[in-house]
């Protein structure tokens, strides 16, 4: 097995790379269609790698690509040492992984340890040997409550809707246990409690690792330790309680000795290999129990993400942020939009209502306020992930005909809200042809009109792009020594509804309201989401603005 050489390997620093990395997410289906088969693969990635390197990236996350029945857009695992068909394969991510790094773009992939694929080789021989298998002790398989065992286990909720619990049949016909899945019924949960489940997944990262990757993102990375007992939660409407309170299925602390035997694993390669947490908890500070020292590098900012356009609420979970990394040395981390949520351009488009928005709203007052959020957010110290298209200011989709959805939470009755597809509609490329530039096949989802004036052709070269604006953002970024890593910013006196920082000679100001705002000038302007006039020693910030300084 070939290991491809990372960036480090070809001369580039890789002390602590991560801290201050811009890292961009492709949703592998719906960055670009190499074959023309409608479905975005790796070979279109590919082919698209000087885009994300000319952009200012310094790695990419590719989205699940492995082999899977596709139940949930690929995070229900079949074979995690395999690729899709629909997406290429391994010579084809062989490839991906050798251009990107002769591009100097490191490469970070999902791995989904909470659930597998029913079609899992383990959970089908769990189901086909019946009862007393030894394969079932690695899933949760329980005899069902009531008379019969009628009734599920315990009274969870599965995040997509309805029971956590599905009851599988015995080999002769007969009604038999129940598996849980926090997920979709096709999605079961492995025990983590089971000493073969640890091994397997130790040797699935240096599989990867192996191939040259430098990093993973782990799904669910809150969920994979489950209370003893399984005990009942005592209510409905669970999904409402998620990132609001410790759950007996979510962020237990034997979550923690898991990810320091995977930080182990990543330490044996040289490069600077990484992992970062989706994880889902109450507040910054457990997130911060994720990224220890001996544990994961990173955790996403989900807190920041569910903040709205609001000055006062955005310094306090910038702060909470900084404090609650800074005991345990990690950078923090900066995300507005990802594959699961609305993208920001459309949820900051109408009053605060959560990261799952159904109307479009204001679309000019969401981009404005998209294009400030991603200066502000740029700005601040620690690591910044982008999702794709959002550097091209795309809105959510928020109009898609019901037959054209694929979402799996869509088609049950509660639970995650269903909208996703919103979200991950394929990125325009070009101003025409039959999608965009996306491929010659057609877009899985259905774009819509007035997509190609969104395009990175229509917008390459254009000054008052949000592309170009990206393009500067970051290339600025790179050059000014005091962005990027740290811990702690300067904050300074700014008027009511605005935000202003210094960090050494940079500053920003933000005006997060729908009136013009005075500031004293800071400086030379380095880069501005909307135009700012100077005034004397006064600078006029137009409203849902930020403006980069020098001082």
């Amino acid at each position: 097995m070939t290991e491809h050489n990372s960036p480090a390997a070809a001369g580039t620093s890789t002390a602590g790379w991560w801290r201050d990395a811009v890292i961009y997410q492709v949703y592998p289906r719906s960055f670009a269609d190499g074959n023309g088969d409608g479905m975005g693969d790796l070979d279109g990635i590919r082919s698209r790698l000087p885009y994300l390197k000319d952009l200012g990236v310094d790695a990419v996350w590719l989205s699940p690509f492995y082999a899977s029945p596709q139940a949930d857009a690929g995070y229900d695992v079949a074979d995690y040492r395999a690729i899709d068909p629909m997406f290429g394969t391994m010579p084809s991510a062989d490839a991906l992984i050798r251009d990107a790094h002769e591009l100097g773009l490191r490469i970070i992939v999902d791995v989904v340890p909470n659930h597998s694929s029913d079609q899992h080789d383990w959970f089908q021989r769990a189901l086909k040997e019946g009862p007393g298998s030894a394969l079932r002790e690695r899933y949760h398989f329980r005899p069902g409550r009531g008379a019969n065992g009628e009734l599920p286990p315990n009274d969870w909720e599965s995040v997509f809707g309805g029971a956590a619990w599905t009851r599988t049949r015995n080999p002769d016909g007969t009604p038999g246990d129940w598996y849980l899945h926090l997920f979709a019924p096709e999605q079961p949960d492995f025990n983590w409690e089971h000493p073969a489940v640890a091994d397997e997944f130790r040797s699935i990262l240096r599989f990867w690792l192996d191939k040259g990757i430098d990093g993973f993102r782990v799904d669910v990375a809150h969920g994979l330790v489950k209370a003893a007992g399984l005990p009942d939660i005592g209510g409905s409407d669970q999904v409402k309680l998620l990132g609001n309170s410790v759950m007996p299925f979510f962020d237990q602390d034997g979550v923690h000795a898991i990810y320091r035997s995977w930080r182990k694993v990543l330490d044996e390669y040289p490069g600077a290999r990484i992992a970062v947490a989706e994880a889902w908890t109450p507040t910054v500070e457990r997130s911060a129990l994720y990224v220890r020292p001996d544990e994961l590098h990173q955790a996403f900012n989900f807190q920041y993400l569910a903040t709205h356009w609001d000055a006062a609420d955005l310094q306090a979970v910038i702060d909470a942020s900084l404090d609650a990394m800074r005991p345990v040395g990690a950078p923090a981390t900066w995300v507005l939009s990802n594959h699961d949520v609305t993208r920001h351009a459309t949820r900051f488009a109408s009053a605060p209502a959560g990261t799952q928005i159904r109307e479009p709203g204001d679309r000019e007052l969401g981009l404005r306020r998209a294009r400030a959020a991603s200066l502000l957010m740029l700005a601040l110290p620690g690591s910044a992930y982008l999702y794709q298209g959002e550097e091209l200011g795309l809105p959510d989709v928020t109009d898609l005909p019901d037959e054209a959805r694929q979402d799996p939470s869509f088609f049950r009755a509660a639970g995650q809200d269903g909208f996703r597809d919103g979200c991950r509609v394929p990125i325009p490329w070009t101003k025409a042809g039959r999608s965009h530039g996306f491929g010659d096949g057609g877009s899985w989802l259905p774009q819509p009109s007035g997509w190609g004036e969104l395009s990175v052709e229509a917008q390459t070269g254009d000054p008052g792009s949000t592309l170009e604006l990206y393009r500067e953002a970051l290339r600025i970024r790179r050059t000014q020594p005091d962005l990027g890593a740290g811990d702690r910013v300067e904050w300074l006196p700014a008027p009511d509804g605005a935000l202003a920082f210094r960090r050494g000679a940079f500053a920003c100001t933000v005006n997060a309201t729908a009136e013009p705002v005075r500031f004293p000038v800071n400086g030379r302007v380095l880069l501005a989401s909307s135009p700012v006039t100077v005034e004397g020693d006064e600078a006029v910030l137009a409203p849902d603005s930020t403006v980069w300084w020098t001082v």
